[in-house]
C-alpha cells in the first residue's frame, strides 16, 4: 500500500518588521532610538512656542487682548531661540525643521487671523472671515515654499540675510498692529474698524507670498566700535517696550516694513 504524500501546506512566513519597512522608516526607526539629549532643547523651544500660539485663541476668546497678543510675541520669541540653539548645540535635524513648520502655520498662520476675527472682523461675518483665510492661507504657502528651498538648496550664494517675502513671525506681529493700536488708544475706536484689519490680513498675506527681499537679522555682523551704541539701542528699546509695548512694537514693526526699498537695492547688488 503506496503512501499517499500529503498536500504542503505553504506557510506563510513573517518576516522581521525591520526588514518589512521601506528604507526611509528604517532610517527613521534606526536615529529615533537613541535620542540625544542635546535634541530636546531645541524641540523644546519650538513646543513652547506652539502653545503659545494656540493659547492667544484662548485669551481671545475671554477677551484678553494684550495676552492673546503677548502670547503671539512670546511665540515668535521662541520660535527664533529654537534654530539658534539647534546649531549652538549641533541638535539639528529633519524632524526639529517639520516640527518648527507646523508649529509656525499654528502660531503665526492661524492664531493672529483667529483673534483679529474675534476682535473685529466678526462683524462682517462671512466676508471678514475670508479675509481671515487668506491670510492663513498666504501663510501655509509661504511655508511649503520655504521647505522646499531648504530641501532643494535654490537658495542663490549670498542671500542668506534675507527673506524671500515677509517672514512669518514678522507678519503675524504685523497683522496685529490695529489690535495693538486699539489697545492703547481704545477710545478712538479708529482701529477697531473691519475695512483696517481686513486691508492689513490681505497685504501682509500678500507680502508673505511674495518674492520681495527683507533684510533678515539672523546672521547680522556688528564692528566692535559700533557695539556700544547697539547696546544702549537695545536698551532704549527695552524699556521703551516695558513703558508703552503696544506703540513701541507697532513702530518697530512698521520701521522694518519701511526698510523694503533698502534691501530690495542691497538684494540686487548681490545677485547683479
Amino acid at each position: 500500500m503506496s503512501e499517499t504524500k500529503k498536500p504542503k501546506i505553504k506557510t506563510k512566513t513573517t518576516r522581521p518588521l525591520a526588514k518589512r519597512l521601506p528604507e526611509r522608516f528604517k532610517a527613521t526607526r534606526e536615529r529615533m532610538s537613541n535620542v540625544n539629549i542635546a535634541l530636546i532643547f531645541p524641540n523644546l523651544a519650538t513646543v513652547i512656542a506652539l502653545c503659545m500660539g494656540l493659547s492667544a485663541v484662548r485669551f481671545a476668546l475671554q477677551e484678553r487682548w494684550e495676552f492673546a497678543v503677548g502670547a503671539i510675541f512670546l511665540a515668535g520669541l521662541f520660535d527664533g531661540m529654537d534654530g539658534r540653539i539647534a546649531r549652538m548645540l549641533n541638535a539639528t535635524s529633519r524632524f526639529g525643521a517639520e516640527l518648527d513648520s507646523l508649529s509656525d502655520f499654528i502660531s503665526f498662520g492661524v492664531s493672529p487671523a483667529i483673534v483679529i476675527y474675534l476682535k473685529s472682523l466678526h462683524q462682517w461675518q462671512g466676508l471678514g472671515w475670508l479675509f481671515c483665510l487668506y491670510f492663513s492661507v498666504c501663510l501655509a504657502l509661504r511655508l511649503a515654499r520655504f521647505n522646499t528651498i531648504s530641501i532643494e538648496g535654490r537658495e542663490p550664494v549670498g542671500t542668506e540675510n534675507f527673506f524671500n517675502g515677509c517672514n512669518a513671525p514678522s507678519a503675524a506681529i504685523l497683522v496685529l498692529i490695529p489690535t495693538m493700536l486699539d489697545i492703547e488708544f481704545h477710545d478712538w475706536g479708529l482701529w477697531l474698524k473691519p475695512w483696517i484689519n481686513a486691508l492689513f490680513l490681505f497685504g501682509i498675506g500678500s507680502l508673505a507670498i511674495s518674492v520681495v527681499p527683507m533684510f533678515s537679522f539672523k546672521k547680522v555682523n556688528i564692528e566692535r566700535k559700533y557695539f556700544p551704541l547697539v547696546l544702549v539701542g537695545i536698551t532704549f528699546v527695552a524699556g521703551s517696550l516695558f513703558a508703552t509695548p503696544w506703540i513701541t512694537l507697532s513702530l518697530l514693526m512698521l520701521s522694518y516694513l519701511a526698510t523694503i526699498p533698502l534691501s530690495i537695492k542691497a538684494y540686487r547688488k548681490i545677485v547683479s
